[in-house]
């Protein structure tokens, strides 16, 4: 694995909305560590936090968390275990319907890491398989088993972060 050298990304324009428009869906394709479709054209792990927080504050849609969901390759059983909420709560959302705005900020949150995992790995299939492998840095458990709560998710991402720059982990 290269050392991994983020990406720099151009400002969206301001008047585009919330809806993917032509240019960004080329680059949506060609960039595997972008997992929602915004005109933001970054990944989420270089968006900055007022970014986020506009994200969260307008919801994610049932849409955009299938897209996650299928790039992710996790089932509704996973992602309601690491989101803290009910399979029914994932699943009861049709088409545009938005999450709340708590769990909306924990999509996010899981997104946000495997954003960054996606532009480390610069894989996804070789992200999403690490995940579910057991880390001697995290004392034999799976990265996966840390993703449910804010703590784990901060160490699952310093972990990745310390492969980034090449520290054994």
């Amino acid at each position: 694995m290269k050392k991994h050298t983020p990406k720099t990304y151009p400002e969206p324009d301001e008047n585009a909305g919330n809806m993917l428009q032509e240019p960004y869906a080329a680059h949506y394709a060609a960039n595997p560590a972008v997992i929602f479709k915004t005109p933001l054209q970054r990944p989420e792990s270089q968006m900055t936090s007022f970014q986020k927080i506009d994200m969260i504050r307008r919801g994610i849609s049932k849409n955009d968390f299938e897209g996650f969901k299928n790039k992710t390759g996790l089932d509704y059983d996973q992602l309601a275990n690491a989101l803290s909420v009910a399979r029914a709560t994932l699943i009861n959302k049709k088409g545009d319907e938005k999450f709340n705005q708590s769990l909306s900020e924990r999509i996010v949150s899981l997104a946000d890491i495997y954003s960054y995992g996606y532009e480390v790995f610069e894989d996804v299939e070789r992200f999403n398989s690490w995940v579910f492998r057991p880390n001697k840095a995290l004392g034999g458990q799976r990265p996966f088993d840390f993703l449910d709560n804010q703590f784990g998710r901060e160490e699952v991402k310093n972990l990745i972060g310390r492969i980034d720059y090449g520290v054994y982990s």
